[in-house]
Parts: structure tokens; C-alpha cells; sequence
């Protein structure tokens, strides 16, 4: 680095430091960031066919694996500023859920959150993983704590982010979600007018609102990424109402039984301005799993934060990796 490039990166960390903690962050993290963006992305994105579709990944990085699972309604684009920084660390596998993303759901599949967990191992042997450290978020977050405790062997290490918890799963504020899915609305209700006019998915009656803390978050691309597929076609909008109405039915019902004998270590990390899932969830994981490392709590963050600061999960990732 030049010697007037440093002083001047230095002369901007040290202005947003007198701005305060929240503006220091956000500077930092614009000196700092250097995230694929969506053409780098897509032109990383495979495919892997396996009994419950052809299965759609991003993959960076070499040696043990990690295993990213994403929220709903978006896909392995979450974790793009993760990759970027966990990706020198362990070889970063990032795929679409079946019904979300670029994933080809095979004929008559189900969706449900167990058909997930099943979908997940056979992308594992296929890809020759044995066992992952797996981080995950929202939906993702069950989907986790059902493959955490039905395949404790293939999980090395479990970084959980505000997500689902057997007491809140599905949370109140799917409710109407589900039941416009059971009507067959939901789709053209909020994700095609979405895609169609960002400003507004970025407002308070849009995901930004409900699940950003950054107003100019989800960015342009990010909601091209994570819409545009899911509106393609009557039988894609079905899938994802399909991924909706599957979690009516608390998925995560009786399992704390075996999250207490789980051996796996665990780390939360939750945002406290989540308007989705309560904190009381982050103490219940954490009082639950027999082997969990504590709470970290985040100011000025909501549910879909991993995508906004992700130096937080590669923190966080490499303390419970030990690397």
C-alpha cells in the first residue's frame, strides 16, 4: 500500500471514530469491504444433482469444510461478504434451499425442513464432505438444529444467528406470510412488487424495513438475486409457498431434549433490533445445547445482519474454528 493511500484510509477510520461506534462500523466497513458482487457470484454458482433436484452452490476456499445455510426468502447470496473472508480458512459451501434460489426442486419434492436436512447430507457426499463447521440464520437456523441433531457426525461446530427456536418456530410474524401462501398470494403480494420497484422492498412496508437496519439495504442486486427466480414461473411461485406452509408446523417440536445431549459447540450470535424472532431465543439456545459458547448480542441489527456486517460471522467463525 502506498504510504498516502494508508493515511488516508487511517485519516477516514479516525473521522467515523469521533462519529460514533454505528458510523464507525459502517465507514470501516465501506474502507474494508470487498465482497463479490452478484456477476462474480453467479459466475461462481454449480450445480450438483442429487436424488431431490439439481442443487444449486457457491463454493470458495480449500481444505475442512463450512457449510453456510441461508434465510427465507433468500438464498446462498447472503453469505457472499462471509465467503469473501472465511474463504482462506476453510473450503465455504454455500447452497440454495430447495424452493429458494437457483436450486431445481425435482418433481413432486417436498420442501419441508426435514427434506432440507436430507437434501444437505446428499449434497455432502456428493461434494465427498464427511462433516462441516455449519453456520446458519433464520429458517436456516432450524433446518441446522434438525441436521446438528439427526447428523451430529457431520457437523464439527454449529454459528447460529437469529433463527428460529422451538418456542418461536414458525415466529408470529410469518403468520400472514403462511397464509397468503395457503392462498397462493404471497409471491405476487410482496415479492413481485418487490422486485419491481426496490426503493420499496427497501422501505418499512418492504424487507428492508422488516429485516435490514441499513436503509439502503437489500441493495439493487441483492433483490434481483433473491426474487427474480422465485417469480419465474407459476410452479416456482408454488414451491415457495410450498417452503412457506411447511413451516406452520413447528418443525422443531420435541428437540430440546436433543440439543441438550448435542456434543457440538455452539456459538449465537443475535441481533437485538430484530422485529422477527425474540431475544428470549438466543437465551434458549444457549441454556439449550449442552455444549454451547454463549451469546454475543449486536447492537443496531436485525434478522438478516450476517449480510450486512459479516466481518461479525468471519469474527465469530474464526474464534469457534480456532483458526
Amino acid at each position: 500500500m502506498q504510504r498516502r493511500e494508508f493515511l488516508q484510509g487511517t485519516a477516514g477510520l479516525l473521522a467515523a471514530a469521533a462519529l460514533g461506534g454505528h458510523a464507525a462500523r459502517a465507514l470501516a466497513g465501506a474502507v474494508e469491504r470487498h465482497d463479490m458482487d452478484l456477476q462474480a457470484f453467479r459466475a461462481s454458482r454449480r450445480f450438483v444433482a442429487t436424488p431431490y433436484g439439481r442443487i444449486a452452490y457457491v463454493e470458495r476456499g480449500t481444505g475442512d469444510a463450512a457449510l453456510f445455510l441461508h434465510g427465507f426468502p433468500l438464498n446462498g447470496f447472503q453469505w457472499r461478504g462471509a465467503l469473501d473472508r472465511l474463504s482462506p480458512y476453510r473450503r465455504c459451501i454455500a447452497p440454495d434451499f430447495l424452493a429458494l434460489g437457483y436450486s431445481e426442486v425435482a418433481p413432486g419434492q417436498s420442501v419441508a425442513p426435514d427434506a432440507q436436512v436430507a437434501m444437505l447430507i446428499a449434497l455432502l457426499d456428493t461434494l465427498g464432505v464427511t462433516h462441516a463447521d455449519v453456520v446458519a440464520s433464520d429458517s436456516g437456523g432450524a433446518v441446522a438444529q434438525l441436521l446438528v441433531t439427526h447428523h451430529p457426525q457431520r457437523v464439527r461446530s454449529l454459528l447460529l444467528t437469529n433463527c428460529d427456536t422451538e418456542p418461536e418456530s414458525p415466529p408470529a410474524a410469518m403468520a400472514p406470510v403462511i397464509a397468503m401462501s395457503h392462498a397462493g398470494t404471497y409471491v405476487d403480494r410482496w415479492l413481485v412488487p418487490w422486485l419491481a420497484d426496490k426503493q420499496l422492498a427497501r422501505s418499512a412496508q418492504g424487507i428492508g424495513g422488516m429485516c435490514f437496519a441499513d436503509p439502503g439495504d437489500p441493495t439493487d442486486e441483492a433483490i434481483e438475486c433473491y426474487f427474480a427466480p422465485l417469480v419465474s414461473s407459476p410452479q416456482r411461485k408454488g414451491l415457495v409457498h410450498a417452503y412457506a406452509i411447511a413451516l406452520e408446523h413447528n418443525p422443531l417440536a420435541g428437540i430440546g431434549p436433543a440439543l441438550q445431549r448435542c456434543k457440538v459447540p455452539v456459538r449465537i450470535v443475535w441481533g437485538r433490533d430484530d422485529t422477527i424472532f425474540s431475544l428470549a431465543g438466543a437465551r434458549y439456545l444457549d441454556s439449550h445445547f449442552g455444549h454451547s459458547r454463549g451469546v454475543r448480542y449486536l447492537d443496531h441489527a436485525k434478522l438478516f445482519y450476517p449480510e450486512e456486517r459479516p466481518e461479525v460471522i468471519a469474527e465469530e467463525a474464526r474464534k469457534l474454528w480456532n483458526v
